[in-house]
């Protein structure tokens, strides 16, 4: 991404429009992590000011509490399970179809009419006329001896266009109506075609892009759940499949998960400042991400059952948290706050301070 924000002229349109492409795919993960900061600073907040032993001492229990984050949290569930199942195909496909437009638009400007080209992966490449609008070509001379040295392929056609195939994310030169004449230890073969089809990597034009085959991370949920029904084998692509489709579940309920897990997270550490709870929440985010992360591997790898794979961190989650709203219903959950301030003061005295000019 930085090299083809920053090594390419891109207008300020394409640039929005890439970055609003990619904004289903950041919201899937910051959707949770938002929900879990916003419960654990409120009942922070209210744990600090003494509001919930008010409310303790007037009757009203910490499950009785647990109402409106719920409510927040499923919320937040539907919006990431909205972008899940239908955001991320958007996104991705639109951004797919925006880089093969400016690297269909890229390889008409690169190739002159009239001049022997090799702008694009050294080939050379030949076109009497080029029309910039539709692609088409006139009088097109092509010769690929980049494969093998020994090797030379020449095509000769009267006419061609430039197209792009959105599935393979590559670039297409179809030549109608030539000859190929492929040229090896001197001997010399030609042969006829209707149509012939050269596909070219678009990193030849876009540095720092390689789109390839539509991953299933890319799919729609109907396009995974069609994939998955039609390949029962258990091979690796398979296996991806089937942790894309579990994965597409697994993050929106992380939002109920870590919500639960925020409401007594805030009563372990109460009295923390906003700042530092706000590192704490990152800190345990970052923990569910990880065992995420390594559930979804050895899901891939099949060292795990997919299901097993991706539902493995919500439900450690789920079971800590549960276990904490049980002690802080007990009023038996341990407070770390003391011990996180001291840690925090240590921390700020080994950090070296500026020093005021006298």
């Amino acid at each position: 991404m930085r090299d083809l924000f920053l090594g390419l002229e891109f207008s300020i349109l394409d640039t929005a429009l890439l970055f609003l492409y990619m904004v289903p795919m950041f919201l899937l993960m910051v959707l949770p992590i938002a929900c879990m900061i916003s419960v654990f600073l409120t009942y922070s907040r209210m744990s600090s000011d003494r509001e919930l032993v008010a409310l303790k001492a007037g009757g009203v229990s910490i499950y009785q509490l647990l109402a409106a984050p719920i409510l927040f949290s499923c919320i937040c569930l539907g919006m990431t399970f909205f972008i899940s199942l239908h955001g991320i195909a958007w996104g991705t496909n639109h951004f797919r179809a925006t880089i093969l437009h400016i690297a269909n638009t890229r390889a008409k400007i690169v190739l002159q009419p009239g001049v022997f080209n090799r702008d694009i992966l050294g080939l050379t490449l030949f076109a009497r006329k080029v029309d910039p609008v539709s692609g088409r070509l006139q009088q097109v001379i092509f010769e690929d001896s980049t494969r093998d040295k020994n090797t030379s392929i020449t095509v000769l056609a009267p006419e061609g266009e430039i197209t792009t195939d959105a599935r393979t994310g590559s670039l297409v030169f179809h030549l109608l109506n030539g000859r190929i004449y492929r040229e090896e230890h001197g001997n010399i073969s030609i042969l006829e075609f209707a149509d012939y089809a050269v596909r070219l990597d678009i990193s030849s034009l876009l540095s720092g892009i390689k789109l390839g085959e539509i991953r299933p991370n890319e799919m729609d949920w109907q396009a995974l759940l069609r994939l998955d029904k039609a390949d029962a084998s258990r091979n690796a692509l398979q296996r991806k499949v089937e942790v894309e489709i579990h994965k597409r579940w697994a993050l929106p309920m992380a939002c109920l998960v870590l919500g639960l897990f925020a409401l007594p997270l805030a009563c372990v550490f109460e009295g923390v400042k906003r700042q530092f709870g706000i590192v704490l929440a990152l800190v345990f985010f970052l923990i569910y991400y990880s065992l995420f992360s390594v559930g979804m591997t050895m899901g891939e790898s099949g060292l795990l059952p997919p299901a097993v794979g991706i539902w493995l961190a919500n439900a450690v989650f789920f079971l800590f948290g549960s276990l904490g709203l049980y002690l802080a219903h007990k009023e038996r959950a341990p407070s770390l706050a003391g011990p996180a301030r001291r840690l925090a003061a240590r921390l700020r005295r080994l950090l070296p301070t500026r020093k005021e000019p006298a």
